[in-house]
């Protein structure tokens, strides 16, 4: 029986990632997504100058759109270059866009990139968050376990 491929059994490289994400967010599912790039975009990509830190996915008129993302411009193509914050379409299904669409429409859900990488066929990919805003109560528990669990692995590479 042939083993069934997953995202972690895949080689990719990742061009940015957003680590606050899940800090700041309780993130419940992620969803991969397409996105629809110019040439000068892909380019830039390549040479790594992105980021995503700053941006969110909106689901306006049956479209998933990347907002606020930054692709820094590609220097040798400066007169057919591209605007570096502009709205980027995602791809994605029909039914995934409606259960992102019903997702945020309940109260304090968001669409957050966590990840933009170059997949296996070496197609630009972003895996989009669907989570909600933690206060700072939840961010110092969410420290607290993080730290016991250090503390847990340090204990049991001391004994062992």
């Amino acid at each position: 029986m042939a083993k069934k491929e997953t995202a972690e059994d895949r080689n990719y490289k990742i061009i940015a990632e957003n680590r606050r994400a899940r800090y700041d967010y309780a993130i419940e599912d992620d969803i991969e997504c397409g996105i629809i790039l110019q040439g000068s975009e892909v380019k830039s990509l390549r040479i790594g100058q992105s980021n995503i830190a700053e941006s969110y996915a909106a689901v306006e008129q049956d479209e998933l759109w990347l907002v606020n993302s930054y692709i820094a411009p590609y220097k040798p193509a400066v007169t057919w270059g591209h605007d570096e914050k502009r709205r980027r379409k995602l791809m994605v299904k029909k039914k995934e866009l409606v259960r992102l669409w019903q997702a945020t429409s309940r109260k304090g859900m968001t669409l957050i990139p966590l990840v933009m990488y170059f997949n296996h066929k070496g197609h630009v990919k972003i895996k989009i968050g669907v989570g909600k805003g933690k206060q700072n109560h939840d961010k110092r528990a969410s420290d607290a376990k993080r730290d016991w669990g250090r503390q847990q692995q340090r204990i049991l590479r001391d004994r062992g």
